[in-house]
Parts: structure tokens; sequence; C-alpha cells
């Protein structure tokens, strides 16, 4: 698989890495958030109208890689430590959908994503806008509240998740925000975005986070 030799190339036997889009891509935009995360962004010529690739770093370098739709779908993923893929079931039963949540302020969803063992796991949740805006590095982005389930496609659930987020409009992604074990509501994780930084700026497609990064390993959010 032609991603799985990029993902490769990412990583240098030192330790360090470098970060260029594959061949045929076009690097658009870079987002360095809290809680030591960044994420670069990027488009191909041979992939679908709207289509897009989400690569999220952390201090320790790439840690997954996701190609999504104009509708924020999860198509394919590509995780490391351990290597694995993920692909989305299509059509999804109830698939998310940004242009549903940009005209009626609300959208559920219930898909499931399975693994190249034919595992699956399915997320069943909504997304709400709450009719208000945060301005963040001048990007106009909408706020959101969401919660959602992960459960074994034999119904016993694993995880339960909500949190307020951002989606933009313009990029039509959602960014992350802060978000909270529904069992445990005052443990919250703060993974907002803090700049957003295009060709030719400065820290355009970096290769490592840089607010919030320490000695603590930074927290990994599903999104």
């Amino acid at each position: 698989m032609r991603y799985w030799i990029f993902i490769g190339a990412l990583l240098a036997p030192s330790g360090a890495f470098a970060f260029t889009p594959p061949a045929g891509c076009e690097a658009k935009l870079t987002i360095q958030s809290r809680n030591c995360l960044m994420t670069n962004i990027w488009t191909c010529e041979a992939d679908a109208d709207g289509e897009q690739w989400l690569a999220l770093f952390n201090e320790n370098g790439p840690t997954r890689l996701r190609k999504v739709d104009t509708e924020f779908q999860w198509l394919e993923t590509y995780l490391f430590n351990p290597t694995r893929t993920e692909q989305m079931v299509v059509p999804a039963d109830d698939p998310e959908a940004l242009t549903e949540l940009f005209a009626t302020g609300y959208d559920t969803y219930d898909f499931i994503i399975r693994d190249a063992a034919g595992n699956g796991l399915r997320y069943v949740g909504y997304d709400r806008l709450t009719g208000e805006e945060t301005v963040i590095d001048g990007e106009v982005l909408k706020n959101t509240e969401y919660a959602f389930d992960v459960l074994t496609e034999g119904g016993s659930v694993l995880e339960q998740r909500e949190g307020r987020q951002y989606v933009s409009e313009a990029h039509r992604i959602f960014l992350f925000g802060e978000s909270w074990d529904r069992d445990a509501p005052d443990l919250v994780r703060d993974s907002s975005p803090v700049e957003f930084i295009y060709p030719g700026e400065p820290g355009f497609f970096s290769n490592r986070p840089i607010y919030d990064c320490g000695a603590m390993l930074s927290s990994l959010e599903a999104q």
C-alpha cells in the first residue's frame, strides 16, 4: 500500500522524523494545538473532490494518518505504535454529515470502523452547534458540543466520551477542544487549536508540536 511506504519514510533510524506530503499531493495547512498536538493537512490529485489527509503528531512523532471526505467521514486511518490500518464500512447506517450539521445545527452518526483483521468498532453519537463562534488566530470556528459511545459489534460499550470542540466551515474539518470520559467529567483534556499556519508562513508543515509539550506525554483523543 502506497501510504505505508510514505509512513515508513517519516521515521529515520535516529528516531528523528521529517515530513512532506507524498508525490501528487499538495500541503495545505498546519494546525498547532494545545496538549502537545499538531496536525498537517494535504490533498491529493488522485483522490475524490473534497477528500483530505490529516496527519496528527505528538511530541514523539506522527501518531496517525487519516483520510476524510467532505462530510468528515473517517474513510481510512493508518496508526502507529503499533502500526495498523482501519477502514470505515461504507455506506454507514448513519454517516457523519457536516452538511447536515451546518444546515440544521445537529447531526447524529452511527458507523463502523474495521481493522485489517476484520475486527470492528461501532461509533454512535452526535454533534451539536452551540450557536456561538470562536476566533482563533484569525480563523472563525463554530463551537460544538458532542458525545459518542464506542461499542463492539456485539453491543458492549467500551468507551463513552463527551466534550466541546470546534468545526471549520472553510476547511470542513472538526478541531479538537475539551474532552472527558462520561464517568469522569472533572478530568478535562484541552487540545484546542492555537495557530493556523499556511504555505510560506514560519512553521508551515512542521514536524513537531510546540504547545504544552514537556515531560508528560500528551493524551490522544479519538476524532
